[in-house]
C-alpha cells in the first residue's frame, strides 16, 4: 500500500550534516586543488546530504515522464493539437522519442504514466495508467479541476514513485509531455511567485509574438476568474494546474520522502517543484535543476526555488531530456569524488599551503 501525501510530507527529513562533512573531507584530499572540480564537488557532497552516506554511484536510474492533456488548448494557446499529446506517448512507448535517446545514453529506464490523455491507451507493459480524467477543464472558464482531482494527482505520483523504488531506483528525473502545459505552468508561475503574467510566459514550441500576446491575456483571464490562493498549493494546481503537474509533484514528495535525489527537467517540472516545495519546503535539498529552459519563465522559477542549473543549452522540449543530462552530471560528481586518488595514496606532494591548513 502507498504512503498517502500526509505521511510523505512527515518524512521528508533534512539532509545529513555528518555525512556531508565526510564527503568534504574526502573531496579535500583528493588530488587536485581544492574546489578545482567546481559544481561537481558540490554535486558529490549534497548526494552523500541526501544519501544519508558518501556514495559511489547510482546503479538504479529512471526518468518518470507524465503526460496529460489540457482544456485551455481550446483557447488557441499552442501551435500543436491536442491529439499530439496522445501520438507522441505512441513515440515512447516505440522508444522513438529523444528522452529515449537519452536515457539509453545514461543508461536510464523511461517510466511513462498516463495522467490524462484524451483518448485514453489500450493496456501496454511500459505504460503506467494513473488517469484523472481525459484532460482538465479549460481554466479561462472555470477551474481546471477539482480539488480532489488535484490531491488524486499528486497521490498518484507518489504511488508511481514508490512502485519504481520497489523495482530499485537510486536516481529519478521528471519529464513531461501535454500540449498546452506551458500555459498552465505560466499561470502556477504567476500565482505562487507573484511575477506579472508577461514576464513569466514565454513562446511554447514556437508561437509568434501575436500568438504569444494572446496566450498571456487567456492566463490572465484564468487567473482573474479562478484566483488561486498563492498560499494554498493545492488550491493553486486544481484551479490553473494539470494532471501531469501533479503527479509530478507527487513524485518529487515521494522520492525526497526516501532520500532519493530528484533530477527536475525544465519549465513544467518547475512549475511542479513550486507545488510540491510549498507543501514541503525540506524539498528543495532535494532538487538539482538539470538545465535553463528556453521558457522564459523557468529562469524566474528557478530564482525563487533558489536552484542554479548545471546546464544552459537552449532546451525547450521537455519529455524529461534536460534531467537526463543533468543525470550524467551528477553521476560524474559522484564517481570523481569515490573513484579519484587521494594524495596520500598517489604519492603525490600536496599544495604548500592545503599542507599547512
Amino acid at each position: 500500500m502507498s504512503s498517502s501525501l500526509y505521511q510523505v510530507l512527515k518524512e521528508i527529513k533534512p539532509m545529513d550534516v555528518e555525512a556531508m562533512k565526510t564527503a568534504q573531507t574526502r573531496q579535500d584530499e583528493l588530488t587536485k586543488p581544492r574546489g578545482s572540480l567546481g559544481r561537481l564537488e558540490e554535486l558529490s557532497i549534497k548526494m552523500a546530504g541526501i544519501k544519508d552516506k558518501v556514495i559511489s554511484g547510482f546503479e538504479h536510474k529512471a526518468i518518470i515522464t507524465m503526460a496529460a492533456d489540457h482544456g485551455v488548448v481550446n483557447d488557441e494557446v499552442s501551435l500543436y493539437p491536442q491529439e499530439v499529446t496522445r501520438q507522441m506517448v505512441f513515440n515512447f512507448l516505440a522508444g522513438g522519442a529523444a528522452i529515449n535517446v537519452l536515457a539509453r545514453l545514461v543508461g536510464a529506464r523511461v517510466v511513462i504514466v498516463d495522467m490524462g490523455v484524451i483518448g485514453g491507451f489500450e493496456p501496454h507493459p511500459g505504460l503506467i495508467c494513473k488517469m484523472i480524467d481525459f484532460g482538465t477543464k479549460d481554466m479561462t472558464k472555470g477551474p481546471a479541476m477539482t480539488k480532489e482531482q488535484a490531491l488524486d494527482s499528486i497521490q498518484a505520483g507518489i504511488e508511481v514513485i514508490e512502485g519504481e523504488i520497489a523495482k530499485g531506483l537510486d536516481i529519478v528525473g521528471t519529464g513531461d509531455m501535454g500540449i498546452g502545459n506551458t500555459t498552465a505552468s505560466s499561470a502556477i508561475c504567476t500565482a505562487i511567485t507573484g511575477d506579472l503574467v508577461e514576464n513569466v510566459t514565454g513562446y511554447g514550441a514556437g508561437l509568434s509574438d501575436r500568438q504569444r500576446a494572446h496566450k498571456i491575456e487567456m492566463i490572465k483571464q484564468a487567473l482573474e476568474l479562478n484566483k488561486p490562493d498563492s498560499k494554498d498549493p493545492i488550491d493553486v494546481l486544481s484551479k490553473v494546474g494539470g494532471f501531469e503537474i501533479g503527479g509530478l509533484a507527487g513524485v518529487m514528495l515521494g522520492a525526497a520522502a526516501h532520500r532519493i535525489p530528484v533530477v527536475i527537467d525544465g519549465f513544467i517540472s518547475g512549475a511542479a517543484a513550486l507545488i510540491a516545495t510549498e507543501l514541503a519546503p525540506l524539498l528543495k535539498n532535494y532538487l538539482i535543476a538539470a538545465h535553463l529552459s528556453a521558457e522564459s519563465g523557468h529562469k524566474r522559477l528557478l530564482e525563487y526555488l533558489g536552484l542554479v542549473p548545471l546546464l544552459n543549452l537552449g532546451m525547450r522540449l521537455g519529455e524529461g531530456t534536460g534531467a537526463v543530462l543533468g543525470m550524467a552530471i551528477v553521476e560524474a560528481g559522484v564517481k570523481t569524488l569515490n573513484e579519484m586518488a587521494t594524495f596520500a595514496g598517489a604519492g603525490v606532494s600536496r599544495n604548500k599551503k592545503d599542507s599547512l591548513s
